[in-house]
C-alpha cells in the first residue's frame, strides 16, 4: 500500500532542458531514481550504508510519433513514469531491506487496481458528492458547482497528502524527495556539484509533479464542465474518460511554464508552494544518493562527492 501512496503522488515530472541534456527524478524508498537523456540511474541507501546503483536503458515512449504530439506527450508521459516507478520502487525495497523478493505478475496488477481505484474514489467520486451537498444545501448553480468540485479535490489532495507525510517512512521518501530537488537544481544551475554546494539549493523545482497535479485540479474545473450534468454515475464516467485530457493539457501548462524564464515561476508560485508539503530538507548521505543517482543517469562524474558511491 505504501508504494501505491508514494506512486500516486511522488511522479516527478520529467526533466526540461537544461545545459541542453534533459534530466529528471523521483523518490523511491532509501533513494532516488533519475532519467537521463540515455537511460535511467537508481541509486539505494543498503542496510550497510553503502549506495548500490543500477542503470537501464531509456528510449522514451513520446520519441515517435503519434506519442510526442502536444497533449498526448503528456498523458503518455504519466504512464511511463508510472510504469518505471513502480519498477524502481520494487527494486529500491529490495535493496533497502537487503531481500530479493520481487513483486510478482498478480501483485502489479492488486496494486494498479488499488491504485485506480483510490483516484477514482478519492479524487473524482469523493470532490463529486460533496459538490452535490453543497449544492442542495445552498442552492448554488453550475458553474459554483464546478468550481466547488475543483476546490473539494484540491482540498482532498493536499489532506491526503499531508496525511501520508505523518508516516515516518513516507517522511523519509519526502526527504530523498527534497535531495533529488537540490540536485538538479544545483546542476541546472552549473554548481559545484558536490554535497556541501548542493545543499544550499533549494528543494522546490517548478518540474515537480506534485505541482502538475495542482494544475490538474484547476484545469479540471474547466474540461470537466464540459461534461455537462446527469446522474452520479454518468458524472464520474466522463470525468474517467475526460481524465487524459486534463492531464495532457496540465503537463503542456508545466512545460511551457519552465521555458517562460522569471514570469513562468511567478505564474507556477501557488503550485510550488505545495512542494514545501511534500519534501523535507535532507541529510548530506541523502543528497549523496541524490548525486550517485544523477550521475549513473548521465554516465558521467559530476563531483567528488560521488566517490563514496559504490
Amino acid at each position: 500500500m505504501k508504494k501505491i501512496l508514494m506512486q500516486l503522488f511522488l511522479l516527478l515530472a520529467e526533466g526540461a532542458e537544461d545545459r541542453r541534456i534533459p534530466v529528471g527524478g523521483q523518490a523511491v524508498i532509501e533513494g532516488v531514481l533519475m532519467k537521463g537523456p540515455a537511460q535511467w540511474g537508481l541509486s539505494v541507501r543498503k542496510p550497510d550504508g553503502m549506495i548500490e546503483t543500477e542503470t537501464w536503458s531509456n528510449r522514451p515512449w513520446t520519441s515517435a510519433m503519434p506519442w510526442k504530439l502536444p497533449v498526448i506527450r503528456g498523458v503518455v508521459t504519466m504512464i511511463e513514469m508510472m510504469t518505471v516507478g513502480f519498477r524502481a520502487l520494487d527494486r529500491s525495497a529490495q535493496i533497502a531491506v537487503g531481500e530479493e523478493e520481487k513483486i510478482t505478475a498478480k501483485e502489479m496488477f492488486i496494486t494498479a487496481a488499488v491504485a485506480i481505484l483510490a483516484v477514482v474514489g478519492l479524487f473524482i467520486a469523493l470532490p463529486l458528492w460533496l459538490s452535490d451537498l453543497a449544492v442542495r444545501a445552498w442552492g448554488i448553480g453550475p458553474l459554483g458547482k464546478n468550481i466547488l468540485e475543483g476546490c473539494a479535490r484540491g482540498i482532498v489532495f493536499i489532506a491526503y497528502v499531508a496525511g501520508i507525510g505523518m508516516w515516518s517512512e513516507i517522511r523519509r521518501v519526502f526527504s530523498y524527495h527534497g535531495a533529488e530537488h537540490k540536485t538538479i537544481n544545483a546542476y541546472e544551475a552549473g554548481a559545484e556539484m558536490t554535497v556541501a554546494g548542493i545543499r544550499n539549493y533549494s528543494r522546490i523545482h517548478p518540474r515537480c509533479g506534485t505541482s502538475f497535479l495542482l494544475i490538474v485540479v484547476a484545469v479540471s474545473i474547466v474540461v470537466f464542465s464540459l461534461a455537462g450534468h446527469g446522474s452520479i454515475l454518468w458524472r464520474i464516467g466522463s470525468r474517467i474518460v475526460l481524465l487524459p485530457l486534463v492531464m495532457g493539457i496540465s503537463y503542456e501548462i508545466i512545460k511551457g511554464a519552465s521555458c517562460a524564464g522569471v514570469l513562468g515561476r511567478v505564474l507556477m508560485a501557488p503550485a510550488m508552494s505545495f512542494q514545501y508539503i511534500t519534501t523535507r530538507e535532507p541529510d548530506e548521505s541523502q543528497i549523496e544518493v541524490a548525486l550517485a543517482s544523477l550521475e549513473a543517469a548521465l554516465g558521467k562524474k559530476l563531483g567528488p562527492a560521488s566517490e563514496a558511491a559504490e
